[in-house]
């Protein structure tokens, strides 16, 4: 199985919209093996963001970004990436399908909800940058054969 990152940034926290997300990832059959919430620093945000810091928009991230703590989560599952970012939809909100929760919380591009990792090997860094290595629980819940056949279970 595979582990990926998600953000609840401040616009998720400030909404008190955390509750009927996690819900969604639960009832999907994703599986929380990391959770915290924390103050994220600029120093933080500028390594998460590295790609953006040269946008002129890049001031406004980090306004966003810090103006509440954040829980940083951990996910588990079958190709859990993809699935992730398919429940989260696209990453402007007005554009987000419904059903999708940007499609459903968010009509910004920047005060979008949530972050989930884009790949495999951004999910690897994604997960070292937040998360020391006894912070991750590599358990699988009594219910998960209710969610996988068996053979599934094995990758």
């Amino acid at each position: 199985m595979e582990q990926t990152l998600i953000i609840f940034k401040p616009s998720a926290i400030e909404r008190s919209l955390v509750g009927r997300i996690l819900s969604r990832f639960e009832q999907k059959g994703l599986i929380i093996t990391g959770m915290k919430m924390m103050k994220l620093s600029e120093e933080i945000l500028r390594r998460h963001y590295a790609h953006l810091v040269d946008k002129p928009f890049f001031p406004s991230i980090i306004a966003s970004m810090t103006a509440s703590p954040v829980i940083v989560m951990c996910l588990k599952g079958v190709d859990a990436i993809n699935v992730v970012r398919s429940m989260t939809g696209s990453t402007n909100g007005r554009n987000a399908a419904p059903g999708t929760i940007r499609g459903d919380f968010s009509m910004s591009g920047q005060e979008n909800i949530i972050h989930a990792s884009s790949s495999q090997a951004d999910a690897e860094i994604e997960i070292k940058r937040f998360f020391l290595d006894d912070e991750i629980f590599d358990r699988l819940p009594y219910s998960t054969p209710f969610y996988y056949e068996d053979a599934e279970i094995q990758l």
